[in-house]
């Protein structure tokens, strides 16, 4: 439904008529005008309740006039485009010395800008797109005595020398996005394509969410891709600080039906604390414990899951430096049954809604990973189990796993929903961590130091 004050046949108030003045009045004028006014007008003057009632309205109208004409730059907007562009956000960003041309031209700009972010919140668009690129030879080939192209290049003297090998594993794609139907009822359409190795598939789900009157939503889910999906959603607010979400699924494939289910409870402990506790069956099956408190300058979350493949402990954090600028320092630290990772990384802002940061992950099995990523907002970054270099682009509203389970009247964010414009980039050097001697121990240390260094492993002398 659109504003009243869309409508054209409302009609503007003239300040400069309210005020009694012409339209090139001085300054002198425009004040002696409002002393004149606010005298009889002052709801003070008068006894009676009801034109007391109408006098302060009238003192308000006289009021914003003298603030709108006293001001030379409110003036100007207001002497250009009239009311609706003293109404329209972002002139404190504009130079006061523009000239009426320029002002209009400037007020038609803010007013595409915010017809665009109304309709981006009613439409709420989602995207990711990601590329997976195996990049290890870069950094350490592999040198293999027995293959025979060098062995014959060798054999005829020419070097032995060959671009590193860089190849695309596998690609991502997926795209959603919401279309009000009325006040209480939402229509979701999202799709995703992936190929891996040679390997492809796909899906498209469309989903209904419904807003309920005691404070929480149920949404129903249908779609197609590795077999039919059906699946429920809802949230609720059981009291003033607890909610609870729960989440069912059926999809139907080759191995027949395979049930899942996600039940989270989550509570306000504190006016900077919150806990979860989530539990998960299907594939997957774990009960996890979680607490996040977070204030202006830090975020501190620790969580303990048990469950089937994996149990594990982990803690984060991360911390606000505001001299000279904006800089975030995060450190994480996870151990349990798929071994031990240490994760620090750094972010800075570099402009109002982009940020820069790069992080270094070392962990057993996994090795050492670096990644870098910039954007808006925080986002989600590949799994740290992935074995390839992957570069991504990412465009939505995103979470990150350690804010825990999804608020009341939020969505459990999906894979494919996380970050806003985001470009990452994620290297993985695989380095086969041994501890079984002092050596390894030492290189362990050096590459977190300096991961990039000659000193990534004992075992690859390609670097030394």
């Amino acid at each position: 439904m659109e504003d009243e004050s869309e409508d054209p046949s409302v009609i503007e108030e003239n300040y400069y008529a309210f005020l009694n003045v012409p339209r090139n009045a001085s300054n002198e004028e425009i004040t002696n005008a409002y002393r004149r006014l606010s005298r009889v007008y002052h709801p003070d003057k008068h006894l009676d309740p009801s034109q007391k009632k109408e006098a302060e309205i009238l003192f308000n109208k006289t009021k914003r006039a003298y603030e709108v004409l006293s001001d030379p730059h409110q003036r100007a907007i207001y002497d250009s485009v009239g009311i609706k562009g003293l109404q329209t956000e972002g002139w404190e960003i504009v130079q006061r010395t523009k000239t009426p041309q320029e002002i209009r031209e400037e007020f038609e700009r803010l007013a595409r800008e915010q017809e665009e972010r109304r309709l981006q919140m009613r439409t709420n668009p989602k995207g990711a797109l990601s590329v997976n690129i195996n990049a290890t030879d870069v950094f350490c080939s592999y040198e293999n005595e027995y293959d025979y192209d060098e062995l014959v290049g060798e054999a005829a003297g020419e070097s032995g020398f060959s671009l590193p090998t860089i190849e695309v594993s596998g690609m991502s794609l997926s795209q959603s996005i919401e279309a009000p139907l009325t006040v209480r009822d939402t229509l979701c359409l999202s799709g995703q394509l992936s190929t891996h190795n040679g390997v492809g598939g796909g899906s498209v789900n469309a989903s209904v969410r419904r807003l309920l009157p005691n404070r929480g939503w149920v949404e129903a889910e249908v779609g197609a891709g590795n077999g039919p999906l059906f699946g429920v959603r809802t949230s609720r607010v059981l009291t003033k600080h607890t909610f609870l979400n729960v989440n069912g699924s059926l999809q139907m494939g080759r191995r027949g039906i395979q049930p899942a289910f996600m039940s989270s409870l989550g509570t306000q402990l504190d006016q900077q604390t919150m806990g979860y506790m989530t539990w998960r069956m299907g594939h997957q099956s774990s009960m996890t414990t979680t607490l996040v408190r977070q204030t202006k300058e830090s975020h501190l979350s620790v969580s303990l899951q048990f469950g089937i493949p994996h149990s594990f402990a982990s803690i984060s954090y991360s911390h606000k430096i505001s001299v000279p600028q904006e800089i975030k320092v995060r450190g994480v630290l996870r151990a349990g049954t798929f071994g031990a990772m240490v994760e620090y990384g750094v972010e800075k802002k570099v402009s109002k809604h982009s940020s820069l940061s790069a992080a270094v992950s070392v962990g057993v099995p996994n090795g050492v990973t670096l990644k870098v990523k910039s954007g808006s907002k925080s986002c989600i970054l590949c799994n740290s189990c992935a074995s390839d270099c992957v570069v991504g682009c990412e465009a939505a509203g995103g979470r990150s796993i350690c804010d825990g389970p999804a608020g009341p009247g939020e969505r459990e964010t999906t894979s494919s929903e996380q970050g806003q414009a985001s470009l990452f980039f994620t290297l993985r050097l695989f380095l086969n961590l041994e501890f079984n001697c002092l050596s390894s121990w030492i290189s362990l240390f050096l590459s977190i130091i300096c991961p990039l260094s000659k000193y990534s492993h004992p075992d690859y002398d390609c670097f030394l």
